[in-house]
C-alpha cells in the first residue's frame, strides 16, 4: 500500500507537492473514479491510476539531467503564447515523464535539473529541505555594503520576509555591480523582488550552482547526464 501522491511522484507525473495539487483540482482518476482526498492510499500494484486520463505507472529507470537553461525560455511543457521552453532544447532525449526541478523565469538563465524521480525532486524544491541555491547577479551602479546586508538578514517579499542568506559583492565594474548570492528558499521571481526591496533593478540573473553541484563549463541550452557521485550526493544532500 503507498499514498497516492508519493505513488505519482514515483511515476514522474509530478513532485509529491505537485502531486498534491494535481488530485486537489480532480485531475487524477484511481479505478477510473476521481479522486480528490489528499492522504488517499492505494494498492500501487493492483490500482490503476490516471493523471488526465493517461494512466501512469511508476518509473523503473531515472534519469538526472543538468541543463544549462538559456534566457528566452520557458520552463514548462508547452506554452498559449508560442514561446519556446526547455523541451524543445531536449526533446531528441525521449525520456518519459521529464519534469524540472523549480523553475527558473523566461529572463532567468542558467542551471535547471531534470528529472523523473518525483521523490527527489520532491526533496529539492520543498521548503523544509532549504537547498541552497547559488546566483550570479548583475545591477547597474553601485552595491553599497548596507544594501547587501540587509539583503543577508532578510527583506520584505510578497508581505514575507526572506530567510537570512549569503550575499557577496565580487566586483564593480563599468558601472556595474556583480553579486553572488546563495538563497535556500524558492519563491516565485524571488532574486528580482529582493534587489527591488532594496532599490536594485536586476539586469542580468544566472543560476550557477544548487548546493555544491555547479554548472560547469555548458554551453547554453546544453546538457549532460549527472553522474553516480552528483546523484548520491543530492539524494543524501
Amino acid at each position: 500500500m503507498e499514498r497516492l501522491n508519493k505513488h505519482l511522484a514515483s511515476t514522474g507525473a509530478a513532485s509529491r507537492r505537485g502531486a498534491d495539487k494535481l488530485i486537489e483540482e480532480g485531475r487524477v482518476k484511481v479505478n477510473g473514479k476521481v479522486v480528490k482526498e489528499l492522504g488517499t492510499v492505494i494498492n500501487e500494484k493492483k490500482d490503476v491510476v490516471a493523471v488526465d486520463d493517461i494512466i501512469v505507472k511508476a518509473v523503473n529507470n531515472y534519469a538526472y539531467i543538468l541543463f544549462y537553461k538559456p534566457k528566452g525560455c520557458i520552463t514548462t511543457v508547452s506554452d498559449e503564447k508560442g514561446r519556446k521552453t526547455v523541451y524543445d532544447y531536449l526533446q531528441d532525449l525521449n525520456i518519459p515523464h521529464l519534469i524540472p526541478v523549480g523553475r527558473l523565469d523566461y529572463d532567468t538563465e542558467g542551471m535547471l535539473l531534470m528529472t523523473n524521480d518525483g521523490d527527489l525532486a520532491y526533496k529539492l524544491t520543498h521548503p523544509s529541505f532549504e537547498v541552497p541555491k547559488t546566483y550570479l547577479v548583475k545591477v547597474e551602479g553601485e552595491m553599497p555594503e548596507h544594501k547587501l546586508a540587509q539583503l543577508r538578514k532578510g527583506v520584505t517579499v510578497d508581505g514575507e520576509k526572506t530567510k537570512r542568506c549569503k550575499v557577496k559583492l565580487l566586483e564593480y565594474k563599468n558601472g556595474e555591480s556583480k553579486i553572488q548570492i546563495t538563497i535556500t528558499e524558492g519563491k516565485n521571481r524571488q532574486i528580482r523582488k529582493m534587489f527591488d526591496a532594496v532599490e536594485k533593478e536586476v539586469k542580468f540573473l544566472k543560476r550557477i550552482a544548487v548546493g555544491e553541484l555547479r554548472l560547469g563549463g555548458l554551453a547554453r541550452g546544453g546538457y549532460r547526464y549527472l553522474n553516480d557521485d552528483e546523484i548520491y550526493y543530492l539524494k543524501n544532500m
